[in-house]
């Protein structure tokens, strides 16, 4: 059975140039996937130059457009641009309200000039009528001043100005802050429990016409592709990212954005933070890792290290105190006795104090682990990735590793992340610089098609620790291992 269309809608205007409103949108939609249709509420003659005319369609043609869109082709996200009057507010209001699908609002207010394209009376009826039932607006800096009535020039008034907008009604906000002059490109996301800076280097080019559209659309397109925002957002800024690199002039004035599909390049890849960084100084390397075994006791890991295994992590879960340190202290000792790279799982200070290869965290662990004595005791970091929003948060901290699961379903743990499968860990891969260890549900018999996916190592745990015969098993992974280094 061929797999199900996904759809999306697009509500905006019409750019006769192609590089802006539905046009951008509906390239944006086909790159990622997403079979697009449009609402069209407004018809401009443009160029790459400048705009000679702009004419709003009829209430009745944009009404019957929303009609014949429901009930043939209903949507599983909208996003909406261009709304030239009240009327069109209420109109697309009212589809919006009768969807009940992801709906994000790019509120088309301030051109690029600065010149007001919004009324106050259209302003108002969004506020009053769109921003309850938006799940994420995506203003720029002047559309964030425009609708807060204040300046926003700064990342401190970026912060106020997401809090009062998303008091306006809106579930989360995303102020996107490319127009801002920073050595990186920032965007501030809040939704009245989280909040994130996506960042990126500025990239030099003048071939932006149509960044705000593309954006919107991307993440529109992943939240109809099942992404939950967050994420959404993430892949959103990576794809933008992308059709800056590689955007270039379709006439004598400003170009537009490329849009070749997802984004495949580390180059784009965005990191999440909690603050408005610049520069992170990178963990020291770990080389290649290869075989990587995850064990819960020292006894393992002079079994594996027996065996010709030189990479291993050590995650306990069942010993505290004295017990546990004990524990780590031998297995730390094993593995420099062997010449052998050991991960600490979760236990940093214990792995600082007793000078250990390298630490492992989970996501959640970054929020309370000091990475900074990790980093200055050197130790190499690895880090667990679940997400793009993981992922991105992740490559913020410039690890030494990224592990990225899971690749397929495991029953070890019960996991409340769908498996990526050797697609999506190609797709994940791509966007990391670095080592990539792939985690979860690989055998033997899958670990070729993982590695031609583009993972530099495969941890396990159960493919060893389970193992009738481990000691055989092992070998082989590790002679699956040197063929690789062969070719």
């Amino acid at each position: 059975m061929a797999p199900k269309t996904v759809i999306a809608w697009t509500i905006a205007g019409s750019d006769s140039g192609g590089g802006a409103g539905v046009q951008a949108d509906l390239l944006t939609f086909n790159a990622l996937g997403v079979h697009g249709c449009t609402a069209i509420t407004a018809v401009t003659a443009q160029n790459s130059v400048h705009v000679d005319a702009f004419e709003g369609v009829s209430h009745a043609l944009l009404q019957s457009q929303l009609n014949a869109l429901w009930f043939d082709l209903p949507p599983k996200a909208i996003k909406t641009g261009m709304l030239p009057d009240v009327e069109s507010v209420m109109i697309t209001a009212r589809m919006i309200e009768k969807a009940q699908v992801s709906y994000i609002c790019d509120p088309v207010m301030v051109a690029t000039s600065g010149d007001v394209l919004m009324s106050d009376d259209v302003r108002h009826a969004m506020i009053q009528h769109l921003f309850p039932k938006v799940d994420l607006l995506t203003p720029n800096t002047s559309e964030a001043s425009f609708l807060i009535g204040g300046p926003v020039n700064t990342p401190e008034e970026m912060r106020q100005a997401a809090t009062q907008i998303c008091a306006m009604g809106c579930r989360a906000v995303l102020i996107k802050g490319g127009h801002m002059t920073s050595q990186m490109a920032q965007d501030f996301y809040a939704d009245g429990t989280q909040s994130f800076w996506i960042q990126s280097p500025r990239l030099s080019t003048t071939h932006t016409h149509g960044s705000g559209c593309t954006l919107s659309a991307a993440i529109t397109a992943a939240c109809a592709l099942g992404y939950p925002l967050p994420d959404a957002v993430v892949i959103g800024k990576a794809f933008v990212n992308q059709g800056l690199r590689l955007s270039r002039a379709t006439g004598a004035g400003h170009g537009c954005l490329a849009k070749p599909g997802w984004p495949s390049d580390a180059a784009d890849a965005p990191w999440v933070t909690l603050e408005a960084e610049h520069d992170r100084e990178s963990f020291p390397p770990c080389g290649q890792l290869g075989f990587y075994p995850i064990v819960d006791r020292a006894s393992w890991l002079k079994r594996l290290f027996s065996w010709g295994v030189k990479t291993a992590q050590i995650r306990i879960k069942d010993l505290k105190g004295e017990d546990l340190e004990r524990e780590l202290v031998a297995s730390i000792h094993l593995a420099k006795q062997a010449g052998a790279k050991l991960f600490i799982n979760d236990y940093w200070r214990m792995a600082i104090e007793h000078d250990a290869y390298g630490v492992h965290l989970g996501q959640e662990d970054l929020d309370v682990a000091d990475l900074k004595a990790i980093q200055s005791a050197k130790l190499r970091l690895g880090i667990s990735t679940h997400t793009p929003f993981e992922l991105a948060r992740a490559q913020a901290h410039r690890p030494s590793y990224i592990a990225i699961g899971p690749v397929y379903e495991t029953t070890l743990k019960k996991m409340p992340f769908a498996p990526h499968g050797s697609d999506g860990l190609r797709r994940w891969r791509n966007w990391v610089q670095g080592p990539v260890v792939a985690i979860a549900g690989i055998t033997l018999e899958r670990a070729p098609e993982v590695l031609r996916s583009g993972a530099d190592s495969i941890a396990v745990v159960s493919a060893i620790t389970q193992s009738p015969d481990p000691e055989r098993d092992a070998k082989r992974w590790l002679q699956l291992f040197e063929e690789v280094s062969a070719t």
